[in-house]
C-alpha cells in the first residue's frame, strides 16, 4: 500500500468516464448547454466520476477498480489524472462537509464485500471537463447550472489530499441562555432576532413565560431548538390550524361548487360539534385542518369508519381488513391485516434542493407506515410546476431554474423508488405559472401488515430504545422548520440541513426486517426519525424502537 511522506496510506485518485457510446450524460449536458444555456461555443462535454480512496490495500484496490468503481465493458478508468486537451476548462463538484454522499457509502459497502477486514474511507466527486472557445462569463453560467450550492461546492482538482480522515474538534458544551428569564422584551427582541427561528415571537415570550413561572431557570439552547422544531409549521401545522374568521370567494368558473362545499362544511360541523362550535361558546374553529377533516369525521358519526385503527401510535392511517391466506398445503387461513396510507408533501426541500427533495418525499412517506410496522407496496406522486421551458435566463433571483426543477426532482424520486423496489401508478404534474413562487412535491403510499403482528403498547421503565437506521444527511433538530421560515435570495447557500438526504438501501433492509413477524412483534412503539431527527422521534415515545426485552428470545438476548 503507497505511503505519503509521514509513512501514512496515501490517497489515491481514479477518474471513471463512460465510453462514447455509453456518455448518455454528457451528451445530455451538452444539448442543455447549447440549448437551454444558449451557449453555442462548446465542442464536447465530457462528465467523470473522482473517486479518492484511503486505506485500502492493493490487491483489494486492483479488484476493486474493476468491480466495483468501474465497470470495463462501459468505462473507462485513469489513475491519478486524465487526458486532456490544451484549453479545456475543468471543475469538479463535490459534497459539502457533513452532506451525506451516497455514492462514496456505497462504494464503502461494496469494498468491504470484496474484504471485510478493510477500512475503507472514500470521498467522491463529479469533474466537468468542456472543450470550447468559452468566455468567463458562459463558464460561470455552465457552473452555476450543474451545482447546486445547498448541498455541494466545488473542490481542486488537482490537489490530492493528504488524507481523507477528518479529525473534527470536540464540540463545545451546550450553551445555556444565561439572564434569559430576566430580560426585558426588547432584549429577548434582540435574543429572538439572531437565532433565525422558524417561531413567532409570541411564542417565544410564551417560551420565557413558562421558563420564569415554573423551571424557573434558564433554558439551553438544545431545548429551545427542540422546541422550535416542534412548533414548526412541518410538525404542528400552524398554518393549516390558523383560525379563519372572513371567508369570501371571488368571482370566477369555480365560484358556485366551492361556496356550496364551503356551505356544506358549515352545515356538516354544526352536525359533528354541536354546542362545541366557537359561535356557540365552543373551542372549535374553522381551519384549514378542520375543513380537511371533517368529511372523516361525518363518516365516522355516521358508523361508517368502523374498520379504523385507533391508537396513541400515529405514524398513518389504517384500516383492518380481513384478508384469506392461502397456505401451501391448500389450506386457508382467515387474518386481520392492516392497510395504511400515508401522503406527504416535500415542496420547500424540493424547491432548494430537487434531487434529495423529492427523493425523500418517497422516502419520508414510506417511513411513516414502515414505522407502524407496515411493509409499502403502492405509491403515487402528484408534482406542480411553473414552465420548464422558459429560458435560464428568466429564472427569479434566488431559485433554481424550473427545468433543472422538474428534471432533478423526477430523477430523484425514481432514483429512490428504484433503489428500494416500490412500484409507483400514478405520475402526474401539473403547469401552472403560481408554481414558479413555491414548487409542489406530494407522494403517497400504501402498505399492510398482518395485525397479530403489530402491538400498539406504551413504553414502560426497563423498556430498551433502539435508534435503527443507516447514515443519511445532517438534516435533525431544526431540519423541520425549513418550511416555516421566510426565505430571501440567500436561502440556497444557507438551508443545507434542511433537506434530508435518505439512505434507501437502508430503508430496504429495514422494510425486510420488519416483515418478519418474530422481530415486529417485539416492538411496542415505533416512530420514525422525520426532518426533526432524534429530538422528534424519541419526543414522539420516548420513541425510536421501543422492545420489550422479557419478550426477546434466548437467542437474541445480546440486547441486553
Amino acid at each position: 500500500m503507497p505511503k505519503n511522506k509521514r509513512g501514512e496510506n496515501m490517497v489515491r485518485r481514479i477518474y471513471v468516464e463512460k465510453k462514447e457510446e455509453f456518455a448518455t450524460a454528457a451528451r445530455e449536458l451538452a444539448h442543455e448547454i447549447t440549448g437551454y444555456l444558449g451557449i453555442k461555443s462548446v465542442q464536447k462535454v465530457r462528465v467523470l466520476i473522482r473517486y479518492d480512496v484511503e486505506n485500502v490495500p492493493d490487491e483489494v484496490f486492483e479488484k476493486a477498480c474493476r468491480i466495483v468503481f468501474s465497470e470495463p465493458p462501459v468505462d473507462k478508468l485513469y489513475l491519478d489524472s486524465f487526458p486532456r486537451q490544451d484549453g479545456d476548462k475543468v471543475f469538479s463538484i463535490e459534497a459539502l462537509p457533513g452532506q451525506f454522499d451516497q455514492r462514496a457509502d456505497s462504494a464503502i459497502q461494496c469494498v468491504q464485500f470484496i474484504d471485510p477486514r478493510v477500512s475503507p474511507v472514500i470521498k467522491t466527486a463529479v469533474t466537468y471537463c468542456i472543450t470550447g472557445d468559452l468566455k468567463d462569463d458562459e463558464l460561470k453560467a455552465i457552473k452555476e447550472h450543474v451545482i447546486n450550492p445547498v448541498d455541494s461546492g466545488f473542490s481542486d482538482d488537482d490537489k490530492v489530499p493528504d488524507t481523507l480522515v477528518v479529525d473534527y474538534d470536540e464540540p463545545d458544551d451546550v450553551k445555556i441562555f444565561e439572564g434569559f428569564i430576566s430580560m426585558n422584551e426588547s432584549s429577548l427582541r434582540e435574543l429572538y432576532d439572531s437565532l433565525s427561528l422558524a417561531m413567532t415571537f409570541r411564542d417565544f415570550l410564551h417560551i420565557k413565560k413558562y421558563f420564569t413561572d415554573e423551571e424557573k431557570r434558564d433554558p439551553s439552547m438544545t431545548e429551545i431548538r427542540v422546541l422550535d422544531t416542534y412548533w414548526s409549521d412541518h410538525c404542528r401545522h400552524t398554518t393549516f390550524s390558523t383560525e379563519l374568521k372572513n371567508v369570501s370567494f371571488e368571482d370566477g368558473k369555480y365560484r358556485k361548487p366551492i361556496e356550496d362545499s364551503y356551505k356544506k362544511y358549515l352545515k356538516v360541523r354544526d352536525e359533528v360539534f354541536g354546542d362545541r362550535v366557537m359561535e356557540k361558546g365552543g373551542d372549535k374553529f374553522v381551519c384549514l385542518m378542520d375543513l380537511a377533516l371533517m368529511a372523516m369525521r361525518k363518516l365516522k358519526k355516521d358508523g361508517k369508519l368502523s374498520d379504523q385503527e385507533e391508537s396513541d401510535e400515529i405514524n398513518a392511517c389504517s384500516i383492518v381488513v380481513p384478508v384469506t391466506i392461502k397456505n401451501d398445503d391448500g389450506s386457508e387461513t382467515d387474518e386481520e391485516w392492516l392497510i395504511s396510507f400515508k401522503n406527504e408533501t416535500h415542496n420547500h426541500p424540493t424547491e432548494i434542493e430537487p434531487f434529495g427533495g423529492a427523493a425523500t418525499c418517497l422516502g419520508g412517506a414510506i417511513r411513516d407506515p414502515l414505522s407502524g410496522r407496515a411493509y409499502v407496496y403502492q405509491a403515487m406522486r402528484v408534482t406542480g410546476a411553473a414552465d420548464p421551458t422558459v429560458p435560464s435566463s428568466q429564472t427569479m433571483k434566488g431559485k433554481l431554474p424550473q427545468k433543472r426543477l422538474v428534471r432533478t426532482a423526477a430523477a430523484g424520486y425514481s432514483s429512490y423508488g428504484n433503489q428500494i423496489g416500490l412500484a409507483t401508478g400514478l405520475v402526474s404534474e401539473i403547469y401552472h405559472p403560481d408554481y414558479v413562487a413555491k414548487r409542489m412535491e406530494i407522494g403517497a403510499v400504501m402498505g399492510a401488515a398482518p395485525r397479530k403482528n403489530v402491538k400498539r403498547l406504551t413504553s414502560d421503565p426497563g423498556d430498551v430504545i433502539i435508534l435503527l437506521g443507516g447514515r443519511t444527511g445532517r438534516d435533525g433538530c431544526g431540519g423541520a422548520t425549513g418550511s416555516s421560515k421566510a426565505h430571501n435570495a440567500q436561502s440556497l447557500t444557507t438551508c443545507g440541513a434542511e433537506v434530508q438526504k435518505g439512505n434507501a438501501p437502508t430503508e430496504r433492509k429495514i422494510q425486510r426486517l420488519f416483515r418478519r413477524g418474530e422481530v415486529s412483534s417485539l416492538i411496542k412503539k415505533c416512530n420514525d426519525f422525520g426532518a426533526g431527527g432524534v429530538s422528534v422521534a424519541i419526543g414522539e415515545l420516548a420513541d425510536g424502537l421501543c422492545v420489550d426485552l422479557d419478550l426477546v428470545p434466548k437467542k437474541y438476548a445480546g440486547l441486553d
